[in-house]
């Protein structure tokens, strides 16, 4: 046992010295408090047989119920918690993760019973976001495929034409469901880091007009928001040391969720600064909508987590994105999070130098 650091006070010290002896913080101590209990017991009864009248076959007897009660209750308090696990247990493999156990001991099965408590709660909580995962997937995918249903049963049944109109809506729809299956499957590679990382230097203006480029010819494909214009603020000569393709992704998304939420005519701001460290990136990606309550910022970086802004949801997409952003960025040992902003939305991203890239 490790010695109590040299400021903690005497008592203090002397009573962590001693733990090992007190009954109630150690099963080792309780059994060997048992054992001299029991010795003792029987040591006094003898001893009262040899100065009274009382035959030693009867003293033994005595000393025999004695110890056999003493065990009792010692093996009871002992076993209590054990079977409540048990039971809890057996509770948790017919699914019922609410089971907790109550055990008020301080010694090893105290602690144990503690481990496992929190162990239910984790297995209760994984138990939950698999049922959301599954109902939400569910939910996503029965969107588009109802639409794409609907416009196929019309030019079936004769209602409408098979024009470009209406085939652009079924494509569209189409497209929808391939992101969604796209970002579920990106999303699974990551969470199971099967995704490689091939940082490199480079320029980060350029590159980053690239991106904004790319966003550009999407809101000229058909994207919803074509009144939301794009700004790029970054410092001169910047560099950056991370994987371009996993970053693309990230800021594709971040930028893809600005406009969905910014006002009309509104704008999406893209800024890069130097971090502190050689060749790491600050970035944020600030929009002009309603923002995120400080209750609902972790959230949305969930998966299906959706932030609301008191009145609708924020996101109306699949929920995936900002979630498949902060894998990526934890693939690169970096940060990613709402920041304080005092209009609409500011998502904060920090990037490492190539120190702290994880493989």
């Amino acid at each position: 046992m490790p010695d109590p650091p040299p400021g903690v006070p005497l008592s203090r010290r002397t009573w962590a010295l001693l733990r090992p002896l007190d009954p109630y913080r150690s099963v080792k101590a309780a059994l060997g408090w048992l054992v001299i209990v029991s010795v003792g017991i029987t040591t006094v009864l003898i001893l009262m047989a040899y100065r009274s009248d009382i035959e030693l076959q009867v003293i033994a007897i005595i000393a025999i119920i004695a110890s056999l009660l003493v065990t009792q209750f010692v093996a009871h308090s002992l076993a209590a918690p054990l079977l409540e696990m048990t039971a809890a247990s057996r509770a948790m493999a017919r699914g019922d993760y609410g089971r907790r156990v109550h055990v008020a001991r301080r010694d090893e099965l105290g602690d144990l019973a503690d481990a496992f408590n929190r162990m239910a709660a984790d297995l209760q909580a994984v138990d939950r976001h698999r049922k959301e995962l599954v109902a939400n997937v569910s939910h996503e995918l029965r969107t588009p495929i109802a639409g794409l249903r609907a416009v196929l049963e019309n030019v079936v049944d004769g209602v409408s034409e098979a024009d470009p109109q209406t085939m652009a809506t079924a494509l569209r729809q189409t497209e929808r469901l391939g992101r969604l299956v796209e970002q579920l499957l990106d999303l699974s590679r990551l969470e199971n880091g099967v995704v490689p990382l091939s940082p490199r230097r480079f320029q980060v203006e350029p590159y980053l007009s690239a991106v904004l480029d790319g966003a550009h010819m999407a809101l000229g494909r058909g994207h919803s928001r074509t009144d939301v214009r794009l700004r790029l603020d970054v410092t001169p000569g910047l560099h950056a040391h991370a994987d371009p393709e996993r970053l693309d992704q990230v800021v594709t998304n971040l930028v893809d969720n600005a406009v969905k939420h910014s006002p009309r005519d509104g704008t999406v701001t893209v800024l890069a600064r130097p971090g502190i460290a050689a060749d790491s990136l600050v970035l944020e990606v600030l929009d002009e909508g309603p923002g995120i309550p400080p209750a609902q910022r972790d959230l949305v970086f969930e998966r299906f987590g959706r932030g609301t802004n008191g009145v609708t949801q924020r996101d109306g997409g699949t929920g995936l994105g900002l979630a498949i952003a902060r894998w990526a960025v934890d693939l690169h040992g970096g940060t990613i999070g709402v920041a304080e902003s005092i209009r609409g939305c500011r998502i904060r991203l920090t990037l490492p130098g190539n120190s702290q890239v994880k493989g």
